[in-house]
């Protein structure tokens, strides 16, 4: 879901090494000579990234820059598999955060605990509901049914073109259930969407 980059500041020894072996990373790694062209590629990113800084560094203040995607490397020189492990930590804590709320217009979308909510009213929904509302609020572009046949349920063959009408029909009717909402899905004769 996340395209996942680190990125680093001065900090030449240590992309050296995650170049020499970055086949077998899980993360796309780049290495910025100053904190001012950090800060500007961060104020542009639209991915998810996490800094790795030495003890001694900070950085300058920027509205998209928390603790939360800053990782100190402490007790250097470390072994590089304790220094991945503990980047990997790092992505499945701020992976989980950043899972909880999932703003989608007037709703909240926990993927978590997978609940669909709107002020005090709580919807419980399946990994497919998630999967659909999170589509069809992917982009602007309206989803006809091969669209979602083919991203959500990895298109086969013997997939029926009913199984996602009725899929949208089901939640469509549980969001208008709970929430008395009737146009949270729309459609039209170029597909579904949320507007």
């Amino acid at each position: 879901m996340f395209k996942q980059k680190i990125f680093l500041v001065n900090f030449d020894s240590l992309y050296e090494i995650f170049n020499e072996i970055k086949e077998n990373l899980s993360f796309e790694i780049k290495n910025f000579k100053n904190e001012t062209d950090l800060i500007k590629t961060i104020n542009l990113e639209k991915s998810f990234f996490l800094i790795l800084l030495k003890p001694d560094q900070n950085l300058l203040q920027s509205e998209n820059v928390s603790n939360k995607n800053i990782l100190y490397i402490n007790n250097l020189p470390m072994n590089i598999d304790k220094i991945i492990e503990t980047i990997n930590i790092k992505w499945i804590k701020l992976k989980f955060n950043h899972q909880s709320k999932v703003n989608i217009k007037s709703y909240e979308l926990n993927l978590n605990s997978k609940i669909f909510s709107k002020k005090s009213i709580f919807l419980k929904l399946t990994e497919k509901e998630i999967e659909i509302i999170l589509y069809l609020n992917s982009d602007s572009v309206k989803k006809n049914v091969l669209n979602l046949q083919k991203k959500i349920w990895g298109y086969s063959s013997n997939i029926e073109t009913h199984t996602v009408e009725t899929h949208i029909y089901r939640l469509r009717k549980k969001i208008n259930e709970k929430f008395k909402d009737n146009e949270f899905i729309l459609s039209d004769k170029n597909g579904y969407f949320i507007s």
